[in-house]
């Protein structure tokens, strides 16, 4: 009889606990998850299912050739929106416009909200969180490798921030969000997928050297032997070595040396273009956002983190 009288308490205590976490949950800040997509077939729908429990996701393609757009449209709960590209800060910033809750989550397609994370930001919106703006690490893959080390062990981005308390500053490539106020570190982190293969990496590389370049065009800087060489063997000997990118075997040699690669072609081609320029020939830059509505907002407070 003892036994039986005492079973009850400890179930209706944990009722009640359920109880309450599940009204707080009903009741959490509602959330927008913004991606930005161009020719993602392989990697969108993996990052929509990772977000299907925000209150609302805004896919943002730059005019995808491939599948991403009718991938993105046969989800019910996805609103779709195309634009041209002039960089990630000008696509998020006018993205974060768009949506419409107060609290802002943004992923790129190739990344992944983790169960883990997913749970400590809901109880976090749940609870009141006590900051506008909060930092999420990221491990990377290279090739369905995790990539321990080379610096990227450090990896972290603003990316959960309240409206109107963050904004990109205006650069084509390697933009950090600037916020209102600190950004606390989460917990757990999300998972980014970098690269798969060679074939798609490759170009990729080419691609955020010209924009690098270009930044650094627009910037007034110029290139000579310190920047081509001395950077270029920098970014090796920082990444690999200080940065303990040997520890990852293989896999770090490859990586540490493709991303110096990438370093040397963008002050190379910065080199490049200028010579040309004193021969009379103007470099065919890409495209840069000059809506100042797209550059509104709050100050540039923080370290805009350049790679290279």
């Amino acid at each position: 009889m003892s036994k039986a009288n005492s079973t009850p308490g400890p179930k209706a205590t944990s009722s009640k606990a359920t109880s309450s976490k599940d009204r707080a949950m009903a009741d959490r800040r509602k959330v927008s998850a913004i991606i930005t997509t161009f020719n993602e077939e392989r990697h969108i729908a993996a990052c929509l299912d990772s977000l299907l429990w925000c209150d609302e996701i805004f896919v943002v393609d730059s005019f995808s050739t491939d599948r991403t757009p009718q991938i993105v449209t046969s989800y019910e709960k996805v609103r779709f929106s195309q634009r041209t590209y002039f960089g990630s800060a000008s696509q998020k910033n006018w993205a974060m416009d768009q949506v419409k809750h107060d609290w802002i989550l943004i992923f790129d397609a190739d990344e992944r909200c983790t169960p883990a994370l997913q749970q400590e930001i809901e109880e976090l919106l749940a609870s009141g969180p006590k900051d506008e703006a909060y930092t999420i690490r990221r491990r990377v893959y290279f090739m369905d490798h995790l990539i321990r080390f080379s610096g990227w062990q450090h990896d972290q981005v603003v990316r959960l921030v309240r409206k109107d308390a963050g904004r990109y500053p205006n650069r084509r490539v390697h933009a950090d969000m600037s916020t209102r106020g600190s950004a606390p570190l989460l917990k757990n982190p999300m998972l980014h997928y970098m690269a798969d293969s060679f074939d798609e990496y490759f170009p990729r590389i080419m691609k955020y050297s010209v924009w690098g370049a270009s930044q650094a065009w627009r910037e007034g800087k110029t290139a000579g032997f310190k920047e081509v060489f001395g950077r270029s063997i920098w970014r090796f000997t920082r990444t690999f070595f200080i940065q303990g990118g040997f520890l990852d075997g293989m896999y770090g040699l490859v990586f540490c040396m493709l991303q110096a690669y990438g370093t040397y072609l963008k002050w190379a081609i910065l080199w490049g273009w200028r010579v040309n320029a004193a021969r009379g020939r103007m470099p065919d830059l890409p495209p840069f956002d000059e809506d100042e509505a797209t550059w509104r907002g709050v100050d540039e407070t923080q370290d805009v983190r350049e790679a290279g």
